[in-house]
């Protein structure tokens, strides 16, 4: 069932042109025309011709330059989470990636009541605002519309730019920078040729680092290993662990140890469904299907059904997906009471004290 395009196939920087040669071809035309745009914006940015609006509190943007899942949601969650316990009111704005805009801010939650689905609001804007009890999520394209809604409205003093490296319309007092500890693997081409978002030298202005499943063997592209030096960016290290399983109408809850030894059905639409698979594998689980679609793909009844016909027949103990994906599948209510969302936590190794401390010296704490 699977529906996805072959991006890393097209992103191969390999030297030749086999399997998706035209494509590729393509793809490295198109990116000289997307380069241009990067290049000019952050050309206005960078001798302030465009000027970044300064709120009326801390904010730090969580980002990165490649596109994929490199973990910002968690990360989000953790920011949000540690700045409550330092006595902050937080709030997240977003862009709302995949959702129907509705207006210039879009309350998604209010800290305590979810006020839109995932439709209209985008699944991680949701996810986060069933995840961050007191913390007010809102979408909208303009981070310095939103960014004041949320102070005026809603009275928080630190604000959470989520995915918001590349959006420089507000100055961030953090500008933190995710990388996937596999990060780019030589591929230095911007999108569509590669994965880049804009240049690897664009990580300059990051206030900080943060290479993210840092547990996995994997070597980290030299090129950028060393811009990071030369430039002296902080640099930390984080792991992803299972917090625990959830079934889809959050009736029950189970530890990630429920998990060993099982059988398990899986079923994903996310940027980085590898990372899934080899989170569920960690676990000890016997994996018998893993279906794989796009990243925020829209389910639809009949393929739901497949799925579940699927899972019957293959007499699996669980019927899993990811959190980001069930939020997709609120409108299911019936096929949720079937499944477990794996739900994912972020861990600063090996100690979080050092990151907090930055955290709280940046935002003047």
């Amino acid at each position: 069932m699977k529906i996805m395009t072959d991006w890393p196939r097209i992103w191969d920087d390999d030297g030749s042109t086999k399997g998706y040669g035209a494509l590729k071809i393509v793809a490295h035309i198109l990116s000289f025309f997307y380069l241009f745009i990067v290049y000019f914006r952050n050309w206005l940015y960078d001798y302030k011709i465009l000027k970044e609006a300064r709120l009326a509190c801390p904010v730090i943007s969580v980002g990165n330059i490649t596109v994929g899942g490199t973990g910002k949601t968690p990360c989000v969650i953790l920011l949000a989470r540690m700045l409550q316990e330092k006595g902050f009111k937080p709030a997240v704005i977003s862009r709302g990636y995949g959702g129907r805009k509705t207006g210039p801010a879009n309350v998604v939650s209010d800290g305590h009541n979810i006020l839109l689905d995932s439709e209209i609001a985008g699944d991680e804007p949701v996810l986060l605002a069933h995840r961050l009890k007191g913390v007010p999520v809102i979408t909208g394209a303009k981070r310095t519309i939103t960014g004041k809604t949320a102070i005026e409205k809603f009275g928080a003093d630190v604000l959470l730019c989520d995915d918001a490296m590349q959006h420089r319309q507000i100055f961030r007092d953090v500008n933190l920078v995710l990388l996937d500890s596999k990060a780019i693997k030589g591929n230095h081409h911007v999108l569509p040729r590669g994965k880049l978002r804009e240049p690897i030298k664009g990580i300059r202005r990051a206030s900080a680092v943060l290479f993210t499943r840092a547990d996995e063997t994997t070597k980290t592209d030299e090129t950028l290993i060393r811009l990071i030096h030369r430039e002296k960016i902080p640099v930390f290290k984080s792991i992803h662990r299972i917090e625990d399983m959830l079934s889809g109408d959050e009736k029950t809850q189970k530890p990630a140890s429920a998990l060993e030894g099982k059988t398990v059905y899986a079923f994903c639409g996310i940027a980085n469904p590898d990372s899934f698979k080899k989170t569920l594998l960690n676990a000890k689980i016997h994996l018998i299907a893993l279906d794989v679609f796009q990243d925020h793909h829209p389910y639809r009844e009949q393929e739901l059904a497949k799925i579940r016909s699927n899972f019957v027949q293959s007499g699996a103990d669980y019927l899993m997906t990811t959190e980001k994906d069930a939020m997709r599948l609120q409108k299911y209510p019936d096929f949720l009471k079937e499944l477990f969302m794996l739900r994912i936590k972020m861990e600063i190794q090996p100690s979080s004290q050092g990151f907090e401390n930055f955290i709280m010296e940046k935002i003047g704490h």
